[in-house]
């Protein structure tokens, strides 16, 4: 059953990449249990420009946990307290009347903060640009059927596909690493018959770009936690041995 509730926000506020931040604190009255936090938000930035002042920006675009966009950092924690729930899918019953919310931006080296709470994920796009395709020319699509692919691959290279580069990995983990986003990128490709005529080149090439932007991996496990799509570090392990697969066979290659 639906019903109002009362928030404190404190909301990082940030002028640009180059200006001091701080937390600024807000009431936040009236807002619907079934609201989304998105939605409070742009309930709270109504409010703001009523009053003549700078609305908060954030960053969201499809609203449905599909795009990645609109991850905060909420109470200190990457999207919120809701398990595989990205922030514009959490929803405002997940919070108690009078609660002290926090809101932040991703907080990582690599995710230089723009303003207020967007950040700039321009690193991840540099990881995908680095190998996370396919470049074979197949000609006409071939029947759905042609290429058998056993059940399990296709289910796995669909788990790894899932990622949708929020980067609330990277805003989780301890070092900053990126490792569960490149992996996922990586793996549902290697996964594939389609990806194997570029595997190696690919894994090379994708994790030397993510190493050159991001922390290593030490094996925390936040990553697993605060995805939203709940992507196994199981896809780091695999990553890991064909990137040492793929130095080897690429300096054959080479030589």
């Amino acid at each position: 059953m639906s019903r109002t509730c009362n928030f404190t926000l404190d909301v990082w506020r940030q002028a640009g990449p180059t200006a001091e931040g701080k937390l600024v604190a807000y009431e936040v009255n009236d807002i619907s249990t079934d609201a989304s936090f998105l939605e409070m938000l742009d309930v709270l930035n109504e409010r703001l420009i009523e009053s003549g002042e700078e609305p908060i920006v954030f960053e969201s675009d499809c609203r449905e946990g599909i795009c990645g966009t609109c991850g905060l950092m909420i109470n200190g924690q990457a999207h919120g307290p809701q398990k595989g729930t990205a922030t514009c899918q959490l929803h405002m019953r997940s919070f108690n009347d009078g609660d002290h919310i926090v809101v932040e931006p991703w907080r990582a080296t690599s995710f230089p903060v723009l303003r207020d709470l967007a950040v700039d994920r321009s690193a991840l796009d540099a990881i995908v640009a680095a190998g996370g395709y396919i470049t074979v020319n197949t000609g006409a699509a071939p029947d759905a059927n042609l290429i058998p692919i056993p059940k399990t691959t296709a289910d796995t290279a669909f788990d790894a596909a899932a990622c949708i580069g929020c980067g609330a990995c990277v805003a989780a983990c301890p070092n900053s690493a990126a490792q569960l986003f490149a992996a996922a990128k990586l793996q549902h490709l290697n996964l594939l018959p389609q990806g194997q005529a570029e595997r190696w080149s690919r894994t090379e090439a994708m994790v030397e770009t993510m190493e050159a932007f991001f922390g290593s991996c030490t094996n925390h496990g936040e990553c697993e936690e605060a995805c939203p799509k709940e992507i196994s570090v199981d896809f780091i392990a695999w990553a890991n041995r064909d990137f040492i697969k793929a130095k080897v066979k690429n300096r054959k290659l080479a030589g």
